[in-house]
């Protein structure tokens, strides 16, 4: 009797066991499986999936629908639970200079040109080398990562290392060679520059990560020819161009003055305004320069820390949106106009500033910053369709949000609580392109202890070089 049960009980196990595999068998295969979750898609129905699932194969997002069903579909060899977390696409970071975060509370309550020229261009002079590029750039990939920010838009000297060290730490970035017409850390000329800028955008061409770009950085440190120049280059290799517009009353007095038009209107008459351009800030731009950045699919990127830190002014957000422009958000460098890289803490201010410049609480709310710091932040960069959402067939760069913290709860609107209830610091795990790189608060790819040792001595050698 005891013989024939053990026979049944074997049997019983073997039939399990091969039932289990034959369901294993027929299901889909995935890389990485994120399950139960509160999924915010951020797609064009802006769905919210309360018991949700992500799958993923290679860098590429394959499904997105309730746990249940994809668990049935789809066997994965790496499972992450989300049970209790939101699951939200990556942050993106629309300007930034993030080799700058070397520079941190250098000096800081002074007017933005008095911080340029008296300041910052100094210090860079006597202080930024290829080195200095790569530890400021893994400092700030650690800062990014930890907030929840996947993808970037960066503006610096030897971006070629800034593209090297981005890529290492799996983040994703369009990253602009600077042109400027004085003699830079990097390139003494223009001549230089476009030749450091040609091959540092065929080096990274078709990568998956990396968008090489063009980065005349304003009108007002840039001549005509320099910025058509760096236009045409760009557009020769079909890349980005990143600048900065409209960013304080000097610059559009001054070309109200020079040129007998507004910032906006003289970057379209000689040509460089376009569907592949990125202007950062925006704040003195008029109903008609909406109009045009419009009409021009012109990306914009409001970065309200920096635009309050230094008093440039308050960028019309609200009409640019309703104007039909993609605006996303940014936090500017981390030195002197704003000294963090925290997305999430723009998300709170560019609602809240709206609300008080208008006097009108409606003004910008929760639900269309978040907008802003994710698709609508994609559409600046003429990224929609790769990242943004959690949509099929776009990049798998998403993050999860813990919801366990005193501040996290109770929970009735997760716009809301997103854009003023939860911090950076929420941020649990991060996966950029299908890669998990910070699992549980871990940093996979940068060495952040390292990071940060070398920034406390890079504090003691720039303080030196300044007399501080």
């Amino acid at each position: 009797m005891i013989v024939l049960r053990s026979i049944i009980f074997v049997l019983a196990f073997q039939f399990l066991f091969s039932s289990f595999l034959a369901s294993q068998t027929h299901k889909e295969k995935a890389d990485l499986l994120i399950t139960g979750g509160i999924v915010v898609t951020m797609d064009s129905t802006r769905a919210i999936l309360d018991d949700g699932a992500v799958a993923v194969r290679g860098d590429t997002i394959i499904a997105v629908g309730p746990r249940n069903e994809l668990e049935a579909r789809y066997a994965a060899s790496q499972t992450i639970d989300a049970k209790g977390k939101l699951v939200l696409p990556g942050f993106i970071n629309g300007h930034t200079h993030v080799p700058m975060t070397l520079f941190r509370g250098l000096h800081d309550d002074v007017t933005l040109n008095d911080w340029l020229y008296k300041y910052i261009f100094p210090a860079e002079a006597k202080n930024v080398n290829e080195e200095f590029v790569r530890w400021g750039t893994r400092l700030a990939a650690a800062e990014q990562i930890r907030g929840g920010v996947t993808t970037f838009a960066d503006m610096y000297y030897f971006e070629d290392a800034v593209a090297e060290e981005t890529k290492a730490a799996g983040m994703r970035g369009v990253l602009g060679e600077t042109f400027i017409d004085f003699p830079a850390p990097d390139n003494k000329d223009e001549s230089e520059m476009l030749a450091y800028t040609e091959k540092f955008l065929k080096k990274w061409q078709g990568d998956p990560l990396i968008h090489a770009a063009v980065a005349p950085h304003s009108i007002y440190t840039c001549s005509q020819r320099t910025l058509q120049d760096s236009a045409t280059l760009a557009r020769t290799f079909h890349a980005p161009i990143l600048i900065h517009t409209g960013e304080m009353k000097k610059e559009w007095e001054d070309s109200e003055k020079q040129n007998g038009m507004s910032p906006v209107q003289y970057l379209d008459k000689i040509g460089l305004l376009g569907p592949d351009v990125v202007s950062a800030h925006c704040i003195f731009v008029d109903a008609y320069d909406e109009k045009t950045l419009a009409k021009k699919q012109v990306g914009c990127v409001h970065n309200p820390s920096s635009n309050m830190m230094i008093a440039s002014g308050v960028s019309p957000v609200a009409e640019m949106r309703a104007a039909g422009v993609a605006v996303g958000l940014g936090t500017d460098g981390p030195a002197g106009s704003n000294n963090d890289l925290d997305l999430m803490e723009e998300m709170d201010l560019a609602a809240k500033l709206a609300k008080i410049t208008k006097m009108d609480p409606l003004a910008l709310n929760a639900k269309a910053v978040v907008e802003m710091a994710t698709i609508d932040g994609a559409r600046a960069l003429h990224m929609e369709k790769e990242i943004g959402s959690l949509e099929p067939g776009k990049k798998a760069d998403f993050i999860l949000i813990s919801l366990d913290e005193p501040h996290a709860v109770p929970m009735y609107d997760i716009y809301a609580q997103l854009a003023y209830a939860l911090k950076g610091s929420d941020v649990e795990t991060v996966v950029i392109g299908g890669r998990v790189v910070m699992r549980d608060r871990r940093l996979l790819t940068v060495n952040e202890e390292e990071a940060i040792a070398k920034a406390r001595q890079y504090k003691k050698s720039i303080a030196a070089s300044l007399g501080l």
